[in-house]
């Protein structure tokens, strides 16, 4: 557990400024991009996201100005520049943008968006991923769900087991390359269910 919170201390937290930057849409779906498929330029982000390189480009230096995403070095022309997200946590939760109205709608806005995007993937694959995908591929996949009765003690160590394994994950493969490499995501939710008739 302590391996966990010492490797994650230095996590960035976004301040206001950031968050207002983050808190649009396209720029979050960019953000996700250089996060689950590495660098691209304004070009390579315009044709996936069905949008104008020019707004792309817009967007990428916005989200540069907050040092949320950066120039690679040496990649690239004048003309063609590569981003990239930078390696590290982020967190969404900066105490002083939380105590203010429009920092905690920032934050409930990228948060929202964020899944939104992650439950499409989700959904996609369960569609046609299942049926497009190779044996080895769906074999090897994963999603499951289960509950259990815990204190939050014992949520707290649930979680930081979890992410011990996701932290080992992602650092042993982060730049692995190769003909059947590809971009995995790895997904870990653990919450407190809400009493029965308080679903709403």
């Amino acid at each position: 557990m302590a391996r966990v919170e010492e490797r994650h201390k230095g996590d960035r937290v976004l301040d206001a400024g950031a968050l207002r930057a983050l808190a649009h849409p396209l720029r979050l779906k960019i953000y996700d991009i250089l996060s689950q498929y590495g660098a691209q330029t304004a070009s390579s982000l315009a044709e996936r996201l069905g949008e104008s390189s020019g707004a792309t480009s817009y967007h990428l230096r916005a989200l540069a100005k907050h040092d949320l995403i950066r120039e690679v070095e040496g990649r690239g022309t004048a003309r063609e520049r590569w981003w990239e997200r930078p390696v590290g946590g982020v967190s969404f939760a900066h105490p002083d943008a939380m105590r203010t109205p429009s920092g905690r709608a920032a934050s409930q806005m990228i948060m929202s968006e964020f899944f939104r995007n992650r439950n499409e993937q989700l959904m996609r694959f369960v569609g046609a991923g299942v049926r497009d995908l190779s044996d080895a591929w769906t074999e090897s996949s994963m999603i499951s769900t289960a509950t259990a009765r815990l204190t939050p003690e014992q949520t707290a160590e649930l979680a930081h087991r979890l992410m011990a394994i996701i932290d080992e994950t992602v650092d042993r493969y982060r730049d692995q390359q190769g003909d059947d490499v590809r971009p995995v995501t790895i997904r870990g939710d653990v919450f407190p269910l809400p009493e029965i008739g308080d679903e709403s």
